[in-house]
């Protein structure tokens, strides 16, 4: 009889083999540099500290100007962000680290301000409620504002951004990157193409499972075809509701993808649980039905601690875990899970823009122990 794996069982995923299974989840933390959205050596840093979890999923990064939708996010589209990026990436493979891109276009969650005075682009011109964070280039201080109804796209734009994909994949593994992680969640543009309420195209994108799953295919097909199945991922949100996605046909939609992904043979698939208190309940049911159809690897992120992670491991639901804001006051947080220490907080008013404080500034257990 097999011993159930637990949160600190050895695991092979995605081509990489790691000491445990404690995942650094995505977090936007917007601090590149600028002009240009460049990675820089605050950010090798901040990564680097944090080489002990099992992977890094870095912050999502825009595959193109028009892929952008907040202030300060790092892009993989020019030279200078490849450059920057390398840089992170040895700093985090020196500590011995494991770390992939998150490969990012946020469709109409965007503003005109990012693009020329010209609206964001989605899959239909729909009005949604919906906020991004965006610093006044007169005040220099950022704050949260609403985004404007968007323009659709054109068939041969969707065919633009799926090269851009394609192309921002090549860039991250030339950058030295272990493989990407599509952002397919969260409302932004491949989640935007899956739902029926963000999603009123009557063409070969719009309508029925499959062609509301169209976009998301040729993306992974492009990305797959560039880089390897194995080193490409997707993050997808099953029970988000905010940000107009409330589509009562996501949950078969999702499953529906799982079983493209699973037969694709994907490095993984990370799903994002709603993590607010009056969030949809992420039920067994829908975690079975998915295991059914999705037998490779699976992270889940959402607010968990250590019991949780154990949990969702031993009954088979999920096979790493991500921790975002843990991650965040914590840089050595498997070491800390694992030896049941004392969690510290982040700093909420630190989390957007900013220098080293709130960001690279908070200190492993030892060196706490010791202060």
């Amino acid at each position: 009889m097999t011993t159930p794996a637990s949160l600190f069982t050895p695991i092979q995923f995605a081509g990489l083999n790691a000491a445990h299974r404690v995942v650094m989840a995505p977090m936007t933390r917007a601090r590149s540099s600028q002009p240009g959205d460049v990675p820089n050596a605050l950010n090798a840093q901040y990564y680097a500290q944090r080489a002990s979890a099992a992977l890094i999923v870095t912050e999502a990064s825009q595959i193109s100007p028009q892929g952008k939708g907040y202030s300060f996010t790092p892009g993989i589209y020019s030279d200078a962000q490849v450059e920057g990026w390398r840089g992170v990436t040895q700093a985090v493979h020196a500590e011995g680290g494991r770390i992939f891109l998150q490969l990012w276009h946020v469709g109409r969650m965007s503003h005109p301000d990012f693009h020329q005075g010209e609206l964001p682009v989605a899959p239909s011109a729909v009005p949604f409620e919906g906020q991004i964070w965006k610093v006044d280039p007169v005040t220099g201080l950022g704050a949260m504002v609403d985004c404007p109804t968007p323009r659709e796209l054109s068939r041969s734009e969707i065919a633009q951004i799926v090269d851009d994909f394609r192309q921002a994949a090549r860039r991250a593994i030339d950058a030295g990157f272990d493989g990407v992680e599509v952002h397919g969640a969260n409302g932004y543009l491949i989640d935007q193409f899956l739902r029926t309420t963000s999603n009123t195209r009557t063409d070969e994108y719009g309508g029925s499972r499959s062609n509301r799953l169209r976009f998301l295919r040729e993306v992974i097909d492009a990305i797959s075809d560039e880089i390897g199945a194995e080193r490409t991922a997707i993050r997808l949100a099953p029970f988000l509701t905010a940000r107009g996605m409330d589509c009562p046909d996501i949950l078969p939609t999702i499953l529906e993808a799982a079983q493209y992904l699973q037969e694709k043979g994907i490095g993984y698939l990370h799903l994002v649980e709603a993590d607010w208190d009056d969030a949809p309940v992420f039920t067994e049911s829908f975690r079975q039905a998915l295991r059914e159809r999705f037998a490779r690897p699976i992270i889940v992120a959402g607010n968990y601690d250590r019991a949780r992670a154990e949990w969702v491991i031993a009954k088979g639901y999920a096979d790493l875990v991500a921790f975002g804001r843990a991650f965040v006051g914590n840089p050595d947080l498997p070491l800390r899970l694992e030896r049941d220490l004392p969690l510290a907080s982040l700093d909420p008013a630190t989390l957007f823009g900013g220098n080293a404080q709130g960001y690279s500034d908070y200190p492993a257990a030892a060196a706490t122990a010791q202060a």
